[in-house]
């Protein structure tokens, strides 16, 4: 018994420690799936043609072409991107300040790199797409010091090493900048988790109730599964949400406070001024703080 507890207890903390550190998490599968496709590429797909102004524009579509794909994807499946599409579309940016907007870009930018970094780097490690591209200009044997085959490596370290030091430096700088303390800022990133994994959640059971409300209406029954018909009995009403709420609740969102209290989302600061009923006074701050 004190061994399953201890079991327990252990499975609890791993649990609790994976889902704190969500982005951590994210960034390193992306990472080895990048490794896993690109070691791939290299065994089943690149042949370099061996051709005299062919090597080095096939080596170098081979490093930059799906390192640019895979930044383009890393851009689209943002959230956070779409968040300043819609801070865009519904306030024209208009209370976007600039620190506000390169702090973002940053957050944006800096996880769509993570996979065509890895790209890049690996293609440099294994050195095929390299050799292949500077096969037209570079003789490695004519060299000195470099065995061949060792450059492409050197550079790709050399990689890694830069941007091993700026993570680190954009690291510190945000620390640095950050209005909060060590612990309220780790905690703020605990509740942005589970409040985006509590609204998916609960916006996807809302739906299923609703829409199985409306298929009722139309038709005069619904067919429901075991577990939809249990969820349609514990959530018999499922009432449309106003769009204004929707846009209250859609945007960019930097941490605020409202007399020493903190609101850590827009969702945060939604509630709050519900709560007090006050909602003349939420349409103007949530128009004006950003």
């Amino acid at each position: 018994m004190a061994a399953a507890a201890l079991i327990t207890e252990n499975f609890k903390f791993v649990s609790l420690f994976f889902k704190s550190k969500d982005v951590m998490i994210f960034n390193g599968l992306i990472a080895l799936g990048t490794v896993a496709g690109q070691t791939a590429y290299s065994v089943f797909a690149f042949d370099c043609p061996c051709s005299s102004r062919r090597n080095y524009c096939y080596g170098l579509a081979a490093i930059g072409v799906p390192a640019l794909a895979l930044f383009l994807v890393g851009i689209m499946i943002n959230k956070s991107t779409w968040e300043l599409v819609s801070e865009c579309r519904l306030r024209k940016c208009r209370k976007l300040s600039g620190v506000a907007a390169f702090a973002l870009l940053g957050t944006i930018i800096g996880r769509a790199v993570v996979a065509p970094l890895t790209w890049v780097v690996i293609s440099l490690l294994q050195g095929q797409a390299y050799t292949c591209a500077l096969s037209e200009f570079v003789d490695p044997s004519m060299v000195e010091g470099f065995p061949p085959g060792q450059g492409s490596e050197l550079a790709g370290w050399i990689l890694v090493a830069g941007m091993s030091l700026m993570v680190f430096l954009i690291l510190c700088i945000k620390r640095c900048s950050s209005p909060l303390g060590y612990l309220q800022e780790d905690y703020w990133s605990l509740y942005r988790t589970n409040e985006n994994t509590l609204f998916q959640h609960t916006a996807a059971v809302h739906a299923r109730v609703l829409a199985a409300e409306n298929v009722r209406s139309f038709f005069g029954f619904v067919a429901l599964d075991k577990e939809e018909k249990e969820q349609l009995a514990e959530y018999q009403v499922a009432r449309p949400v106003l769009s204004t709420n929707w846009n209250r609740v859609t945007g960019v969102y930097l941490y605020r406070e409202k007399n020493g209290l903190p609101l850590y989302s827009r969702l945060n600061k939604w509630a709050t001024y519900s709560l007090e009923n006050n909602a003349e006074i939420m349409e103007k701050e949530l128009d004006m703080l950003n």
